[in-house]
């Protein structure tokens, strides 16, 4: 995996439901390395603390291979690396074959795969369709969080290399789907509820359905 384009955001203000909202998924292209921290990519805006940022969502990444078919059903947007609010763009990212607790070194940082991405309005606001909401939950893949485990900068083109892989673990394809699924998978919950990874409010809740 390669990283092909680092995304920052600025404060960004919208009106939902009649109120004003501040939001970070617009996000664009730096030719600049940016640095990871612990609670986030330094620079980048995190306006929503309750669902972003912090040790388990310190960092998104969403795969290059996957913006044909979301251009293809949105042809009329204007396109650009950034625009499902990454921070990271990566080549060669299969959510198939990348799995939670994993762990990278990519250029000056260490980072471990943690948390699946839950779509909300805002995405929705950005593509013009909140319809995109479904969509992005029946495609399936939706890219990842990382914890950032040891900060540093990276940049375009540098390389992800595998240095951890946990015993026992979901790909980030499976994790996505489990937690989207009607009727969940109980060996997959067990495997999802025991990842340290994985914020804990997360395990909890995935626990709640395991009978």
């Amino acid at each position: 995996m390669k990283i092909i384009s680092t995304n920052i955001g600025k404060p960004t203000k919208i009106i939902w439901n009649s109120k004003e909202v501040i939001t970070g998924i617009y996000k664009t292209p730096t030719d600049a390395p940016i640095y990871l921290t612990k609670n986030n990519v330094m620079n980048d805006e995190v306006s929503d603390r309750k669902h972003h940022g912090g040790f388990y969502k310190a960092c998104y990444i969403f795969s290059a291979e996957q913006y044909p078919y979301w251009k293809n059903l949105y042809p009329n947007l204007e396109w650009n690396w950034g625009m499902f609010g990454e921070n990271l763009t990566v080549a060669d990212f299969d959510e198939r074959m990348v799995f939670l607790g994993d762990v990278y070194k990519v250029g000056g940082a260490v980072v471990q795969v943690s948390d699946y991405r839950e779509p909300c309005y805002k995405l929705g606001y950005k593509f013009g369709d909140q319809k995109i909401l479904k969509q992005f939950i029946e495609n399936g893949f939706a890219g990842t969080y990382l914890s950032v485990l040891e900060e540093g900068f990276v940049a375009n083109n540098d390389q992800f290399k595998l240095i951890e892989r946990p015993d026992k673990s979901l790909s980030v394809a499976n994790l996505f789907q489990l937690v989207y699924a009607k009727e969940k998978n109980r060996d997959f919950l067990e495997i999802a509820a025991k990842n340290n990874a994985l914020d804990p409010k997360k395990r909890t809740l995935l626990e709640k359905y395991i009978v």
